[in-house]
């Protein structure tokens, strides 16, 4: 399963911290940096994978696989 947009993308610098707990990008007291790094969790704990394609100015893709 996939998720995909069309937004700025996100940059090369922080990619390695995203699915960090608490990393946010967004100022303070406007979110708790957990969304991906429970996801990321959620889906580890089920023998999957997820991963991230993105590139700046065109947007990112999250893709999840799952053991069938």
């Amino acid at each position: 399963m996939s998720v995909k947009d069309n937004g700025g993308g996100i940059p090369q610098k922080i990619l390695d911290k995203i699915f960090q707990p608490f990393f946010t990008t967004k100022p303070t007291g406007q979110g708790t940096g957990l969304g991906l790094s429970l996801a990321y969790d959620i889906v580890k704990a089920h023998g999957g994978e997820l991963k991230v394609e993105t590139k700046e100015g065109e947007g990112s893709e999250f893709i999840i696989q799952l053991p069938v």
